[in-house]
């Protein structure tokens, strides 16, 4: 069985192919990984080939954040739309020859190309989502495109889900039919459905992202996918954690945040003010201490699942990797969100009992005082151990499984 996997986005996107693939490899198959060119590192230490997509993911999403450049109206978004289609599925389809199944997340043109690439090849497609929130269910509304917010008179979920039929339609329709007629595809007339499927996957764990029944959908909940990390933490870093009381751990990630520097010094002075030592990560924000104090220490790309357990508390931006590496470590959480699936997961950490959820998107001193004096209670604590408990660890050997057995089903039964 040979499986491509596709995820154009950010590493919370690419991160969760990196699991199934390896448990992909565990079955006996060979996968071929499409993704942006910022993590050819992340997949070079799994021996996973990559096929670069785009340009990098990193310096859009900083020029984006940071307002280098201002955001494009609609239908700049169409037409970046068609290119990204387009280039897409060239590359896609470039190594798609001999695959027997097509995985895709992230962007939604990068996502239509794979699905077209799955169809001309007659070969699975499965599109997967890793929070409930992105997929259409009556029990929460869908994310605003830009441009297009959601109107705020309107309650009814199921109402808001037919307004993002259309807004999809009308941001990507005419990209996606244009392309798939050059290709000799019929046109589609509803997006958004063509590329989630009916039976779309979600990758989250069912404590801590579970989908809620009854739904429209046919959703099928794996688990999480979580990439297997043995790697052992830097000799600076463990003497640092051997030398005093468990810090707390501060990092968005591969989120680029405004004014990084304010946001820095205001995070350690309010987590000095909670008698706590300090961990910093730099992060694509470029985090970076605002003094010599050795009460504060500063680590690049680092091992977070050996790391969570042994800190106090994990301030971050909420992506799904990172509350899921923090739940399963037990470690009491304050979500700062700042996009995306952020909220969902800042909700869902607060609805727990787990850690907090911050106020707003913009951290201060304050704000984030306010925040840690609630995940930093033994109750909060104590929840959170609880929790890790209930977190499983398997999703991605279920995905893999299912995806075997749906490859096994198209194939067409041996010649006797």
């Amino acid at each position: 069985m040979r499986v491509l996997l596709l995820a154009y986005g950010s590493r919370g996107d690419v991160e969760p192919m990196v699991g199934l693939a390896v448990s992909l490899r565990a079955l006996g198959a060979e996968v071929q990984v499409c993704a942006p060119p910022d993590f050819t590192e992340l997949l070079d230490g799994f021996g996973l080939p990559l096929v670069p997509l785009g340009r990098s993911v990193r310096e859009m999403a900083t020029r984006a954040v940071t307002g280098t450049k201002a955001p494009l109206p609609a239908a700049g978004l169409s037409q970046r739309a068609a290119q990204m289609v387009a280039a897409t599925y060239e590359q896609v389809a470039a190594v798609a020859d001999g695959c027997d199944a097509v995985v895709a997340t992230g962007l939604i043109p990068a996502a239509a190309a794979a699905r077209s690439v799955a169809e001309k090849l007659g070969i699975p497609y499965v599109f997967v989502a890793y929070f409930p929130a992105y997929l259409p269910s009556p029990h929460h509304p869908p994310l605003a495109w830009p441009g297009r917010p959601l109107p705020p008179d309107v309650t009814d979920n199921r109402v808001l889900w037919d307004l993002n039929t259309e807004n999809m339609n009308a941001l990507f329709g005419d990209a996606v039919n244009t392309h798939r007629a050059s290709i000799g595809l019929p046109p589609v007339d509803n997006v958004r459905d063509h590329i989630f499927t009916d039976r779309p996957w979600l990758a989250a764990d069912p404590a801590l992202g579970p989908w809620l029944q009854p739904a429209d959908l046919d959703v099928v909940q794996t688990g999480a996918w979580i990439r297997p990390d043995d790697r052992p933490l830097p000799a600076a870093l463990e003497a640092f954690l051997d030398a005093g009381t468990p810090p707390v751990y501060v990092g968005f990630g591969s989120m680029p945040i405004r004014d990084s520097q304010d946001v820095t010094r205001a995070a350690i002075e309010a987590i000095r003010a909670q008698g706590r030592r300090v961990l910093v990560s730099r992060g694509w924000a470029g985090l970076a201490p605002t003094d010599e104090g050795d009460d504060c220490f500063v680590v690049g790309e680092v091992n977070q699942q050996a790391l969570f357990g042994r800190v106090a508390a994990v301030v971050h931006h909420g992506g799904a990797g990172t509350t899921t590496t923090a739940a399963r470590a037990g470690a009491p959480q304050v979500v700062v969100p700042q996009m995306a699936d952020q909220p969902y997961w800042a909700g869902r950490v607060a609805g727990l009992g787990i850690g907090a959820a911050h106020d707003g998107q913009t951290l201060t001193f304050e704000s984030l005082s306010a925040a840690l004096k609630t995940a930093l209670t033994a109750e909060t604590r104590a929840r959170a151990r609880d929790v890790a408990g209930t977190i499983r660890t398997d999703g991605a050997t279920v995905a893999a499984k299912l995806l075997r057995d749906a490859v096994s089903r198209e194939r067409p039964p041996a010649s006797v």
